[in-house]
């Protein structure tokens, strides 16, 4: 089997990691006003450098930061673009699992001003990565456009600011455009899009919630796929971008259910990414059939490997789903990663740092097996 020499590798892994009891500690008491902005970040620098160091000792080619430095994989960035501010009111997701329902709490963003891009967005965090870095490409994680507007919709676009939304999308994707070249030039290679909405806009509740709001529901994703294109238009040659869907993940709970049966035809002929990172570690992701719809040169990334229960999977079984995988795209076409990140919040999934470190183990020792 060819041997991937450009991302994303045939062991790969979404992005955050569990946050050090250290890191959790010096953040608690820099919310509460007893440790320095200098002193959290050498906090946070002493923890990347660890955590960089220690994905490159297990073997993956491609290291993250584990988004030490936010609170959550998407707001943080979010809140940075100019003209968009956070709401008076909260925003209330409900997430679920086997034993009941939860609630991930943010304020509700608010678009008050042309949306804009007011300065390079975790430019200093990629820099560190990238200064931190030995044997691993730096892999940098944000949020896809369509996150700005997958929550709050219309209501959240003041429309005196936008009296028509045309405006609104052409400003979200110049902004992110401008944001994929500065980065380039900074020298990030490896770029990932998270963008939940592709995989939630899967579940009949996820549409019927956007259709009562007054959203096209049947089509939206068909919008946010030409939003993400135009922000990727003009992307530096050198870089690798990917996009990972996700049904939702908060403390092991998830938002949605369904297979990538609605989005796939679409998503995987039109969206112009090099790669996708797709969840598929359980029957809530559906079955493979939706990967027929994968076109020559674009790389599916199979997220296999649980993040929400701490019981490690076996190899065994993890060779017999790539090998089903194969009957709709080809082993090639294939790599092994775990299916979302551990931590997408900084409270983290309900699993142990031994945990994390056995099934990244797992990832980088099932994929030497199979891809050679």
């Amino acid at each position: 089997m060819t041997p991937r020499s450009t991302p994303p590798f045939r062991a790969d892994h979404v992005g955050s990691l569990l946050r050090p009891s250290e890191l959790l500690e010096a953040r608690q008491k820099f919310a509460a006003g007893t440790l320095s902005a200098e002193a959290l970040k050498e906090v946070e620098d002493a923890a990347i450098r660890r955590v960089v160091e220690l994905q490159e000792e297990i073997g993956f080619r491609a290291a993250t930061d584990g988004e030490f430095r936010r609170t959550s994989w998407h707001m943080d960035f979010i809140y940075q673009l100019g003209g968009i501010t956070k709401g008076d009111e909260d925003l209330k997701v409900a997430f679920k699992d086997a034993s009941g329902t939860t609630f991930f709490t943010s304020a509700a963003l608010q678009v008050k001003g042309k949306v804009r891009l007011d300065h390079t967005i975790f430019a200093d965090a990629f820099t560190f990565l990238q200064s931190v870095t030995t044997s691993a490409v730096p892999k940098l994680t944000i949020p896809s456009p369509s996150m700005v507007h997958y929550r709050g919709g219309a209501a959240a676009i003041d429309p005196a600011v936008y009296p028509d939304v045309e405006e609104f999308w052409a400003d979200l994707s110049a902004a992110y455009a401008e944001e994929i070249r500065r980065l380039g030039e900074l020298g990030c290679t490896y770029l990932q899009l998270d963008d939940t909405s592709l995989a939630y806009l899967n579940d009949p509740a996820q549409r019927e919630m956007l259709a009562q709001r007054g959203d096209d529901a049947e089509h939206q994703h068909l919008r946010y796929i030409r939003q993400l294109n135009s922000a990727l238009a003009t992307k530096p040659p050198t870089m690798t971008v990917t996009t990972h869907s996700c049904r939702g993940n908060f403390q092991s709970h998830w938002a949605a259910e369904g297979g990538y049966d609605f989005v796939a035809e679409a998503l995987f002929n039109e969206l112009d990414v090099d790669g996708f990172f797709l969840e598929y570690d359980d029957a809530r992701s559906g079955d493979f059939k939706p990967l027929r719809f994968v076109p020559k040169g674009k790389v599916v990334v199979l997220g296999l490997v649980t993040t929400k229960r701490g019981k490690l999977e076996s190899k065994d079984e993890l060779k017999r789903r790539i090998d089903e995988a194969s009957g709709f795209v080809p082993l090639d076409q294939l790599c092994l990663s775990p299916q979302c990140g551990f931590s997408s919040t900084v409270e983290g999934n309900r699993v142990t740092l031994d945990d994390e470190i056995a099934k990244l183990r797992l990832v980088v020792e099932t994929a030497a097996e199979v891809w050679g």
